[in-house]
């Protein structure tokens, strides 16, 4: 059976690979029609531009690998039964669950895929591929633009920085800070170790002044308590916190977008249910993967056995539709008639139902599949909101050691399930 696997493994990793670097292409094609001219102006080194257009692509390929899966696994059920290769096989006595597991492996690798780019690639480089951009490709520029601006409202905290900062916004030069009746200027601000420490030029107080009928007047001391350079554990903002507030959660990771909405209070209910459903959307957007697989197999079989043209024609409506569904739910969740958690899972569980029911029909396979999924789901979700709210790890992290369970645990199971 490893020789099997082995071999269909590899015959649908080749038109895999084929379709993701087609998809890629056609992106940076198109891409490149507008920024060739500027690219080439600014004389970018070549890794910067494959660093760029990997940037550029990383929002989008939560779009991309379900359609790359979808044409692989369509065209790998094609192949196999054009040659009469599964029905040697089903001879021999193997099961279509045996022949389909390399898929189904594959199809789980790329969801984890999909994850890191999403929680933890994405939010570190997209903002960045943006700036760059809006700056005609100057990387001094892009460094430089955006002064970050954050206020929370629950705890009185306000920070403006008018220097310099990094793109994570760990290490601030020049900041104002705000605490109630305080205000802090430093010339550095540093997040080390869950902590911000403050290389402090000036602090400010505000205090009742008697000669003026009760206007607060100003009261300047060098340092704080004596110490130029101190810890400050009462800012509990974190860098991420500062960062989404200065230029939105568009490419935040989905916990990141969550902790924005529980940190924004002052935000209008229009926007908070569209920033919600993205949240949400962008958590459970791996599974997409394994809902296109399993709704393309029983398709690409069809396509052998019957017609090429009902097979594929199958496939796509299958897939226009799930993302069809998408679309209505999050203009239903964005307009305020659905809640956002549920506009973000109907259509994950509604077609993962048909597609288990497709496969049950061609394959045999049992609703095992979808109690397996849900269970690795929530035990993903659990882990990294325990390891976040509980130890305080910060969430690229704690979502890379959550995952590290679950994808163990999907990967097992489909080398070891077996049919009925």
């Amino acid at each position: 059976m490893r020789i099997l696997f082995r071999y269909v493994l590899r015959e649908f990793l080749v038109p895999l690979c084929y379709s993701l670097i087609g998809f890629v292409g056609i992106y940076v094609l198109f891409e490149l029609f507008g920024s060739f001219s500027r690219i080439a102006e600014a004389k970018l080194p070549f890794g910067t531009v494959v660093a760029y257009f990997a940037a550029y692509l990383s929002p989008y390929f939560q779009y991309l690998a379900p359609a790359t899966l979808m044409l692989a696994t369509l065209y790998t059920m094609w192949n196999f039964c054009r040659h009469s290769e599964i029905t040697a096989m089903r001879a021999s006595g193997i099961s279509l669950m045996t022949i389909v597991r390399p898929l189904m492996v594959g199809a789980v690798l790329m969801a984890g895929l999909v994850w890191w780019v999403n929680e933890s690639y994405m939010p570190e480089h997209a903002l960045w591929a943006k700036r760059l951009r809006t700056s005609r490709f100057d990387q001094a520029d892009a460094m430089r633009q955006g002064s970050p601006v954050y206020k929370d409202t629950k705890s009185d905290h306000s920070w403006t920085v008018q220097g310099d900062h990094d793109a994570n916004c760990r290490h601030l030069e020049d900041v104002r800070i705000e605490i109630g009746d305080r205000t802090i200027r430093a010339d550095r601000a540093e997040f080390l170790d869950g902590e911000w420490w403050l290389s402090v030029s000036e602090v400010t107080r505000k205090v009742p002044d008697e000669l003026t009928g009760g206007i607060q007047s100003l009261v300047s001391a060098e340092g704080t308590d004596g110490l130029k350079l101190r810890c400050f554990p009462e800012l509990t903002e974190r860098p991420e916190d500062i960062e989404m507030q200065s230029n939105g959660p568009q490419y935040a990771s989905s916990l990141g977008k969550l902790r924005f909405l529980k940190m924004s209070e002052n935000l209008e209910e229009s926007s908070r249910d569209g920033y919600a459903y993205d949240a949400w959307a962008q958590l459970l957007s791996p599974l997409a993967c394994i809902v296109i697989t399993l709704l393309t197999i029983p398709a690409g079989i069809s396509s052998g056995r019957q017609s090429v043209f009902s097979g594929v024609l199958g496939a796509l409506g299958m897939f226009f539709a799930y993302y069809g569904l998408t679309i209505a739910c999050m203009v239903l969740a964005k307009t305020g008639y659905v809640p956002p958690v549920l506009a973000a899972f109907v259509p994950i569980v509604t077609f993962l139902a048909l597609g288990a029911f497709f496969c049950m029909r061609t394959l045999g396979l049992t609703l095992r599949l979808m109690c397996i999924y849900f269970l690795l789901f929530a035990v993903y979700v659990l882990l990294a909101t325990g390891l976040v709210r509980k130890l305080g790890m910060q969430e690229t992290m704690a979502h890379t050691l959550a995952a590290t369970l679950p994808v163990a645990g999907a990967t097992l199971c489909f080398v070891r399930m077996r049919p009925y």
